[in-house]
């Protein structure tokens, strides 16, 4: 293969070597990442590796090329640069995230590796920067149980009897440790209770999965950019693909971003969010959110999210306090970039933020998924308010959705 091809794009500082039109090349996420940058959206530096060495992996049988190592060592040197942080530092770590990033959107097919770059060199000096012990142990805690379920199990092709998957066994020694200490929530466990959970849960690791948890940022970086590599050809996915009708060819690509935490305590949270109603349409911005929390804790149904505003408060989360009303002052800054984002791309948008210490990043955005009725009710709303026309319009239905909206449905009205 020739050597003079680009395979890494960088992105950060509301700056990108790539754009949203590169999705064949970056990804759907790579290419919105690179867009938000270039919109001066406040986006954690980081870079993309392309499909093509997706492509290039496999033909290789499992390998990186010399020049792919080379060029990854560049664009991580440019992201320390805008982070001010370095990569595997005992002093100042940057810790990152590793994603997937298929051109077309294949929702909890692919997987994800947070707070790379935590190990015995580094944790001490993450604790002696952040002064708080108790994040940085259960970013570890988190950082274990990831990369064993993700790099060490499911992209090594192993599969474990019910019950026995190595994510389940840690989840429930945590449980355990719960239960035992009568802690309701996660958030109870002490900063020493988390850093012996972190060295049983490694035992654990070794004990089922024969192999070591990597003890270096190195390892669990190459580590984690194989096994979302790997994760394109895990049996979930094969089976979307399927489904979907997506060529097999055309691979995934690696998205290698900063970390930024929304667990550092009481003034950092993460949230999803949609720029309209997924389920009916409606034009109102929503959302859920956690306080001191990682992405997967919204979606892990661990703990009951927030309401994002007032507006769109249901009877679930009534009685919880909107990010509106919390953060008002990051709200508002989230609520116009909903609009940059849709006024952008002419569509609704599926976001993902993190709040750290009371600051603002987005880590994705992409046309979000809808119900057949939404899909109806956003094209004529869209069409009204002058974002698309007519023949846009038309083809925001399709055929599968149109034909959904033809069956009877429950009157939201009855169904309260």
């Amino acid at each position: 293969m020739a050597e003079n091809k680009k395979r890494v794009y960088r992105f950060g500082g509301k700056s990108a070597e790539g754009d949203g039109k590169m999705r064949e090349l970056l990804g759907g996420k790579g290419a919105n990442l690179a867009e938000m940058c270039l919109l001066g959206i406040p986006v954690p530096a980081g870079f993309t590796i392309t499909t093509e060495c997706c492509k290039e992996y496999y033909e290789l049988g499992g390998g990186y090329t010399p020049q792919l190592r080379k060029d990854v060592a560049e664009a991580l040197k440019a992201t320390e640069e805008i982070m001010g942080m370095k990569f595997g530092d005992p002093k100042n770590p940057l810790l990152v995230s590793c994603r997937s990033g298929a051109r077309q959107s294949m929702p909890g097919m692919m997987d994800t590796i947070l707070n790379i770059g935590l190990c015995s060199a580094t944790i001490p000096g993450m604790i002696a920067k952040t002064n708080n012990p108790r994040f940085v142990y259960d970013a570890y805690r988190r950082l274990i149980m990831m990369y064993s379920d993700v790099v060490m199990e499911k992209a090594e092709g192993i599969e474990p009897k019910d019950g026995q998957a190595i994510r389940q066994q840690l989840d429930k020694m945590m449980e355990d440790l719960k239960e035992a200490k009568g802690y309701k929530s996660d958030t109870e466990i002490t900063a020493e209770e988390l850093k012996d959970l972190a060295e049983k849960f490694k035992v654990r690791v070794k004990e089922v999965l024969g192999e070591e948890f990597p003890d270096s940022a190195e390892a669990q970086l190459w580590g984690s950019i194989g096994g979302v590599f790997k994760s394109w050809n895990g049996k979930r996915a094969i089976k979307y693909r399927q489904i979907e009708g997506i060529p097999d060819d055309w691979g995934t690509a690696v998205n290698v971003q900063s970390m930024v935490f929304g667990n550092m305590g009481e003034t950092s949270a993460t949230g999803v969010a949609f720029s309209r109603n997924p389920a009916n349409g409606d034009n109102k911005f929503y959302g859920e959110w956690l306080i001191n929390a990682q992405g997967e804790d919204v979606v892990a149904g661990i703990r009951t999210p927030n309401p994002l505003n007032n507006a769109t408060k249901s009877p679930q989360n009534a009685h919880l306090k909107s990010l509106e009303d919390a953060m008002p002052d990051v709200y508002k800054e989230l609520d116009d970039i909903r609009l940059h984002l849709e006024d952008h791309f002419n569509d609704m948008q599926d976001i993902e933020f993190t709040i750290q210490e009371g600051k603002l990043w987005m880590l994705q955005c992409r046309i979000g998924k809808r119900t057949g009725l939404a899909a109806l009710n956003m094209a004529m709303d869209m069409l009204d308010e002058g974002m698309i026309d007519e023949k846009t319009a038309v083809m925001r239905v399709s055929p599968a959705q149109l034909d959904e909206i033809l069956h009877p449905i429950l009157d939201p009205a009855s169904e309260k």
